[in-house]
């Protein structure tokens, strides 16, 4: 009785470790930060939600390349990256399989023999891999390392699957966000240039008496004989035009 009284106030305070992740992954996204940033706190941040892990990496796929983009430790590169050269290994089942991966390093050797190999020369002794699907461009896993010797259990998976789904969540948003910038800058960028372009427009047609469509076509010829592209070309004309005579 005493025993199953010890380990409900366990469960109990793991929950409460994971609630207390969770919390602190909320007050991360409170500004709008850089994707890289926000897989570096979350990956400090997991340690939290589930103490058995001793070390974290994240996986991205990109144009089906795996890559490590961040990590709490370097053992963490040495054991993902024998994964990528092997072309297989936990962190890629989840990834490309959706489905978490739980595993002890001794009985993975027949499985994942690169991985087990590197993993148990680094006093890696259980490994805890989470599928984490932020968009099409990035997706991979989420991954927990154990060298303490406690091993990975059922309620450690369930707290990783359970961050990792609110990491999902955070992560959409900060990537809507970098959307939205990148789409604002490029909508700055093609406004800043239609504007120089009508104002060179408006000067070739003040100085040759023509057409918009002509002046526009000066423009493009100039922009292909230069090799240098049509805003350039504009800006260049401008300023030329625009610029005081030099005093004798």
């Amino acid at each position: 009785m005493e025993e199953k009284l010890l380990s409900e106030r366990h469960a109990v305070r793991r929950v409460d470790d994971v609630t207390d992740a969770l919390d602190r992954l909320a007050g991360t996204f409170a500004g709008e930060e850089e994707l890289l940033v926000v897989l570096q706190r979350i990956c400090r941040q997991v340690l939290h939600a589930v103490p058995d892990a001793e070390i974290a990496s994240v996986t991205l796929l990109r144009d089906g390349a795996p890559y490590t983009a961040t990590a709490t430790g370097d053992s963490a590169h040495h054991v993902d990256q024998a994964q990528y050269d092997a072309g297989r290994g936990p962190c890629l089942e989840a990834a490309r399989t959706g489905e978490l991966q739980r595993v002890k390093v001794t009985d993975a050797a027949q499985q994942w023999p690169e991985f087990a190999a590197v993993a148990d020369d680094l006093s890696v002794v259980a490994y805890l891999s989470a599928p984490l699907f932020i968009d099409h461009q990035y997706h991979g896993s989420l991954n927990l390392f154990d060298t303490g010797g406690n091993s990975f259990g059922a309620l450690d998976a369930a707290l990783l699957d359970l961050y990792t789904a609110a990491a999902e969540s955070a992560l959409r948003s900060t990537r809507r966000h970098q959307a939205a910038r990148e789409t604002m800058g490029q909508l700055r960028t093609a406004l800043t240039s239609r504007a120089v372009i009508d104002q060179a427009k408006g000067i070739l047609m003040a100085l040759h008496s023509i057409q918009p469509d002509d002046a526009f076509d000066l423009l493009v010829k100039a922009s292909q004989d230069q090799n240098v592209k049509l805003r350039d070309v504009a800006e260049n004309f401008v300023a030329e035009a625009t610029a005081s005579p030099k005093r004798q």
